[in-house]
């Protein structure tokens, strides 16, 4: 899929900057005032979240360990191989009654969705339409935790507090770059031009302003997230429809033009949105040609190329088959391109 990051990057850079840095600073004041009341708000409206947290945590654990089903083994299977049986079982979500559904730790982060634990299969049948072979083996994946991640994808506001009160520098490679991306953003708009070290950098700086530990997903995390206890092709179904997602055919007014506004399409039944297009999301798995000896708890993948990294979701240039739930590409963890953004999860 690398021509599509190579088209995107090339279009970007041809189309030049429409929404300035100097837009940004003088708008990062009243954005910050206006988050600010927006968090006095929820913080009165959940007084209790620490608590809140510490039982569903609890409850948790005692439900699954209490689940009949044995933990699913570590994928070893080549792609092309017939599938395990298990993988056809119904998904499993561990919610827990009276639980939080949304964290908000602080003014300048984001609004975050509580993701109940569960388990999953991770992959696509080989029936699938728009398949490609990094999509298998197909094999069930139990996230035995809850964890919150991002409603939205990271938008240009949100990380200009974060250049604005860190004044970080990427030492990653040239290119576009998340000032100039090549196309009008707003500050609604998810940050694009930003390679796996910044997305990094940011959840870091995030730990540090609320004490709680923010990262970027697994690629087992990111699929269980935008299945949302689905196994279609897309969440809401086989087919893409019209208006579900931003991507090249999918019958949106942002198709192959850019970054729709985070949140302007439907979200999934676990409430997040921009699952399916949009823009790529990073995550911090190594590349490996398909899922052979992945994890099958939820962890971050480390064996294989840890030079280049998984990217999830699909994106407002790409056709609609990529933006499947099982679709999966990657790129180079220093690079950066116009259709590549993040989300960030926080630990519970």
């Amino acid at each position: 899929m690398g021509q599509y990051f190579r088209a995107a990057i090339r279009a970007g850079i041809a189309a030049g900057c429409f929404w300035s840095m100097a837009t940004l600073h003088a708008q990062a004041g009243d954005w910050l005032d206006k988050r600010n009341a927006a968090f006095a708000q929820w913080q009165a409206a959940n007084p209790n979240i620490a608590a809140q947290i510490e039982d569903l945590k609890a409850k948790t654990a005692a439900m699954a360990a209490a689940s009949a089903r044995p933990k699913p083994a570590e994928a070893t299977r080549d792609p092309s191989a017939q599938e395990d049986t298990a993988v056809g079982q119904p998904s499993m979500t561990w919610r827990v009654q009276g639980a939080p559904t949304q964290i908000w730790d602080s003014p300048e982060a984001p609004l975050l969705s509580v993701i109940p634990a569960g388990e999953y299969a991770m992959g696509s049948p080989v029936s699938e339409p728009n398949r490609y072979d990094n999509e298998g083996s197909r094999h069930r994946v139990r996230v035995g935790y809850p964890f919150a991640t991002g409603i939205n994808d990271v938008t240009r506001a949100e990380y200009a507090a974060f250049i604005n009160d860190t004044h970080y520098v990427s030492r990653d490679e040239a290119g576009c770059d998340w000032e100039h991306p090549g196309f009008t953003e707003g500050g609604d708009d998810p940050v694009v031009c930003v390679s796996l070290g910044d997305a990094n950098a940011y959840a870091a700086w995030l730990s540090r302003k609320t004490g709680h530990t923010y990262r970027l997903l697994s690629e087992a995390e990111w699929e269980y997230g935008a299945r949302a206890g689905t196994a279609t092709a897309y969440y809401w179904g086989q087919q893409v429809g019209t208006g579900n997602a931003n991507c090249d055919g999918c019958g949106g007014a942002w198709d192959n033009k850019g970054p729709s506004p985070v949140g302007s399409l439907p979200a999934n039944p676990f409430g997040l949105a921009d699952m399916a297009g949009n823009v790529w999301q990073w995550t911090n798995d190594c590349w490996d040609r398909n899922y052979a000896g992945a994890p099958a708890d939820g962890s971050t993948r480390q064996s294989g190329d840890c030079g280049f990294r998984m990217l999830r979701g699909g994106s407002w240039f790409n056709f609609a088959g990529v933006a499947r739930a099982a679709s999966r590409t990657w790129l180079g963890a220093s690079g950066r391109s116009a259709i590549v953004g993040f989300r960030v999860a926080r630990t519970l």
